[in-house]
Parts: C-alpha cells; structure tokens; sequence
C-alpha cells in the first residue's frame, strides 16, 4: 500500500506502509545505527517522535523478547529503506511489520532515506506526518507549521508510581525521565538495591529510601521543561552521591546553574567517538540527544567538563568539583565499543562506598 511522509517544508517522499496503517506526526529525526532497531524503537527518548534508520536494511534479525528497552514504545513512526520481510536469527520470534501493527505504530519503506536524512542536517529537525496517499498534501503543510510539538514527554513516559528491583548491594533510587531498561539491568548485575521512582518525586521523598546513591535517567525532551527535577536534584547534590545519564546529565548541569541548547539534528547513533580529557581514552558511544550543555556556561558553575564530542566538541561528561556527582551525555548501558564506557558504573559504585565510609568514620 503506497502511503508517504510529508514535511513541514513542504517535501514529500512516497513509499510503502508496513506496520499500523493510522496517520501519525511527530518531529523527523534519524539514527545512524547499523544494529539496535529493537532498542530505538523501545527507547522512551524518541517519544513523539518519527524516527529515520539510515542503515538501507532494518529487520533483518527480526524482534526478540530480550532486547526491548521499555514495555510500552511511545515512538510516533518508523521510516527506513528497507524492512526485511524473512528474518533470520535464532533469537527471532516477529518481523519488524508484526511488531509495529501489534503496537500500532506506522512505517514507511521504499523512500530516499539518505535525501531526507541530508535534509535533516541541511535544515534541523523538521515536522512530519506520515499519512495515506487521500490527504491534501497543502493543507497537511498547513497542519504541519502550525502543530505544536509536546512539551510533557517525560510525564508521559515515567512510572506513575514507586517500585523496587530488589538486590543485597547499594541502595540506588533510580529516578525515571524514561529510563532505559538497560540502566537498571546494569545496577542489577552489581546487586543494587534498586528502587524506581517517577520524574516529580521530591527530594524528600527519594531521602525517605535512605539511599546510598542516586541515578538521573536518560529521558525525552528539553530538560527546561521538568522544572520539578532541576528543584530535586539541587537540593540532593551533597547528600548523596549522584550519577546522571544522557537527560539526567543535562538536568545535573540545570540544577548547578549551566544552561542548554537544541542542537540542529541531534546525535542519534551507536557510534559516536567521546574523548575524556584527563585520559586522552577515546570511547565509541551510543547517543540519542537531541539538547546538549551550552559549554561555555559550565564555567560559571562548580561544574568541570570531563568529557567531549570528537566529532562537535560538544559536552559529554561533567563532574561536580565540591560534592560526589557527574554524569555524561551518552549511554554507558548500551555497549557499542561494547563496553567502552562500562566502568562509569563501577565509578557510581566507589562513589557510594566512599560516602558510606565518610560516614561510618563521622560518627565514631
């Protein structure tokens, strides 16, 4: 069935629907990811979202039930050149087409991926909605320039309510902006202690869980928009140690008076080069950002920039000078290098057992 994404710009691209056959617009990104088309499509940070794969075959390995980042996808569309029809791998149990009419989600194949994703760098991020071949494409042009994108993705995509991963070791709140399952899968393997809260719990409430350590999420959306989180987090920095991910990084840098900005197009993919200043050690990473920290705002703060993108030069990694906290833009969980930035976690850990010795050493 021919069906077609139109742009705010008034771009058209024809193709072929696969997936849910129901009209969806969101704001037009793209992945360069060769692999991981389970984990973008479950990722919680492209909610509302219409995501472009620039790999030319997607669906090749089909849908497993082990590589799923989140239980309910809030993705607004799929756009690739390509959608395998026969899968082939031994963990396989769906196509890519199965999954996203189950999760009623459409797709579009068959189209110049590689013209739109140009677009996309030429211009930024554009509008979009993919729709049958019916509609007055003028008037969803019309529709398109006037559509307000969400500002509430974060409240759409966290838990509603508290709830614990139970482990022997630390005592981790993890708050949720859209927490990745493979962030708590990596706190689980260390035996933490995990217990999940939403975006808006307070301080005071987290403090309730006598935690030892505490970890900000990766989430979707401008950080300004989760107000709530700025306010929490600058009244735990000090209290406890404080590791933040992707948007909890950006939310860190909120809380210690930097600021952010969108970036053009993002960084979307798994294979983005970060070096760390004190090392000189480059780590292939895996990105979905679309705001970044302005960096010549962390000067005005008690923050120091550790980290940096080779390609932009734009921040990745940030430390707190006086109190045990950092974070970095990028996700340690999800292994592109495969495990280049693994030992972040293992640093979370030596913050907690420190703080816990500072402690024990207090009260004597």
């Amino acid at each position: 069935m021919k069906r077609q994404l139109i742009l705010e710009n008034g771009e058209v691209f024809v193709g072929k629907g696969f997936g849910s056959t129901r009209e969806m617009s969101g704001e037009v990104v793209f992945n360069t990811g060769m692999t991981g088309y389970q984990e973008i499509l479950s990722d919680p940070s492209y909610c509302a979202q219409i995501v472009t794969l620039t790999y030319p075959l997607i669906g090749n390995y089909g849908i497993n039930r082990d590589d799923f980042e989140s239980i309910s996808p809030s993705i607004n569309g799929l756009i690739v050149k390509e959608a395998a029809k026969f899968p082939s791998n031994w963990r396989n149990e769906e196509s890519i087409d199965e999954l996203l009419k189950a999760l009623n989600i459409p797709g579009l194949e068959g189209i110049d991926t590689r013209k739109l994703t140009r677009m996309i760098r030429n211009v930024g991020t554009l509008r979009g909605r993919i729709c049958g071949m019916d509609v007055d494409v003028d008037a969803v042009v019309d529709e398109l320039n006037k559509l307000v994108l969400p500002r509430d993705q974060v409240a759409h995509v966290s838990t509603k309510e508290s709830y614990a991963s139970p482990g022997r070791g630390y005592r981790v709140v993890l708050v949720d902006f859209g927490m990745k399952k493979g962030i708590l899968r990596e706190l689980n393997n260390r035996n933490c202690d995990v217990v999940v809260v939403p975006y808006n719990a307070t301080s005071e409430q987290i403090l309730r869980f006598n935690p030892d350590g505490i970890m900000l999420s990766n989430g979707p959306g401008d950080p300004v928009d989760v107000p709530e989180a700025v306010t929490m987090i600058n009244e735990l920095l000090g209290k406890v140690p404080i590791f933040g991910i992707c948007l909890g990084h950006q939310l860190l840098a909120l809380a210690c008076g930097a600021k952010t900005t969108k970036l053009k197009f993002g960084h979307r993919g798994s294979n983005h080069p970060v070096k760390e200043l004190k090392t000189g050690k480059i780590a292939i990473t895996a990105q979905n950002h679309g705001f970044t920290v302005e960096p010549e705002t962390v000067g005005n703060t008690r923050l120091e920039v550790t980290h940096v993108a080779v390609n932009d030069g734009t921040v990745e990694g940030m430390e707190h000078l006086d109190y045990p906290a950092f974070s970095v833009q990028y996700h340690p969980e999800a292994s592109p290098g495969p495990e280049d930035a693994n030992d972040l976690f293992e640093r979370f850990m030596e913050l907690m057992q420190n703080n816990i010795e500072s402690k024990a050493v207090a009260r004597r």
